[in-house]
């Protein structure tokens, strides 16, 4: 979402900063129970055959919804937008559902744990200048994730990789909740499009909250597997 392009003159806020904080993180827990829901539902039904015949073309669907949300929530309507949060989460949850087979109730409950306690943490430091150095990391992480699913790590790699990943994704999530301000800045005086911030807000959260989860989740089920 281009905040920068967009000329908000001196209008006045049409939704205060506590509501708008307020809506982001609604839309964010509402997704985040569509996606464990729908992979618990899929988990535990014939749903899993589908979602293992069509694996490919579910990523790929998520994928672009992600991407059409990000490109043009703009130019939505709020309904829309919504629509494609929530389809991108639903999706996601079918996607995620092996993580319910592989990986035992007591891991996923822990590991959902732990994520939503760091959520609840707060930093005072400015990471506002650290977005490009962020992505960079990022960047750096899918190349090596990718290198690793053709080569393997290790247990000691696999550590080390999912360590340095939750601690990227860790600063992405202040960084990102230290974005939001500044969506509510350029958007507070227009009400329709300072809802579709807080829903593209919801949906940056809602992926830092993810793959934090996800890394937890592996770090918990190797050291379990090496005690096994």
């Amino acid at each position: 979402m281009d905040y920068r392009n967009y000329d908000r003159g001196y209008a006045e806020p049409t939704m205060s900063a506590s509501d708008y904080m307020t809506r982001t993180y609604r839309w964010m827990a509402c997704g985040l129970l569509i996606t464990f829901a729908m992979a618990y539902l899929t988990a535990t039904t014939s749903l899993i055959y589908l979602v293992d015949s069509l694996y490919l073309v579910l990523t790929i669907a998520e994928l672009a919804l992600v991407f059409v949300l990000s490109s043009r929530v703009q130019t939505m309507s709020v309904g829309a937008a919504r629509a494609t949060f929530f389809g991108y989460a639903l999706l996601n949850g079918m996607v995620l559902s092996y993580y319910f087979l592989v990986f035992s109730a007591s891991t996923l409950i822990m590991a959902l744990l732990a994520t939503s306690l760091y959520y609840g943490t707060t930093t005072h430091k400015d990471l506002t200048g650290w977005g490009p150095r962020l992505m960079m990391a990022l960047v750096a992480m899918i190349i090596t994730g990718f290198v690793g699913m053709l080569f393997g790590f290790g247990f000691g790699g696999s550590v080390l990789y999912c360590g340095i990943g939750l601690v990227v994704f860790m600063l992405l999530t202040a960084y990102d909740t230290q974005k939001l301000s500044q969506l509510y800045s350029y958007y507070a005086g227009d009400s329709e499009l300072a809802e579709k911030a807080s829903i593209y807000g919801a949906l940056t959260l809602y992926l830092d909250f993810i793959n934090i989860f996800l890394y937890v989740v592996r770090l918990l089920g190797m050291n379990s597997r090496r005690r096994n």
